[in-house]
């Protein structure tokens, strides 16, 4: 029902963040991450990440605490439990659902400092983007570390200057939301 009295919500806007579970909690790319939680949900949107602990814990603890929706995507494989920051935990039966929707159903992505997890995801969001199988969608990677590795890919890769500018560094928690309510207005 579609009426001027319809109470229900408009469309959220969700956006993962990829990290990694082994980013202790003081540690500044902890704090960035719950920052960025924080903002997040600030700015209205829902977060969506992996559910476990590390940086996935300390966005979803920002957000959660400023009032947001956290979305875990966790996966039987690992045998964990998920963080208590959650609204929603969507639990896959394996690894690769868990990835795919980690990766195709957010309206953005923004990645923190991590491991094999978090690389996995950003390159597979990236060669997703670049190929056109998911839509143009805000791809931010958080931290000077990121300039680095891109460095890296610009040298060592066949990468061409366009595919590497899918992927927008940024320094700050703060700076990644305001691009990201830039595009998705």
């Amino acid at each position: 029902m579609n009426s001027s009295h319809d109470t229900t919500r408009p469309t959220e806007r969700t956006i993962a963040v990829f990290g990694g579970s082994g980013v202790p909690e003081g540690t500044p790319v902890y704090e960035d991450a719950r920052r960025l939680g924080q903002l997040l949900a600030q700015a209205g949107y829902a977060v969506m990440n992996g559910g476990y602990y590390g940086t996935m814990a300390a966005v979803s603890q920002g957000a959660r605490q400023a009032g947001g929706r956290v979305i875990g995507v966790t996966v039987s494989l690992f045998n964990l439990r998920p963080n208590p920051w959650l609204n929603e935990e969507r639990r896959m039966e394996a690894y690769l659902p868990r990835l795919i929707h980690l990766t195709t159903e957010p309206d953005g992505y923004i990645a923190v400092q991590g491991g094999i997890g978090t690389l996995t995801e950003v390159c597979l969001v990236w060669s997703l983007l670049q190929t056109g199988s998911i839509p143009r969608r805000p791809f931010i990677l958080l931290g000077e570390h990121w300039r680095h590795i891109l460095d890296v890919y610009r040298q060592e890769t066949t990468m061409k200057a366009r595919d590497l500018a899918l992927a927008q560094v940024v320094t700050t928690p703060e700076e990644a939301v305001e691009i990201l309510q830039r595009w998705l207005r």
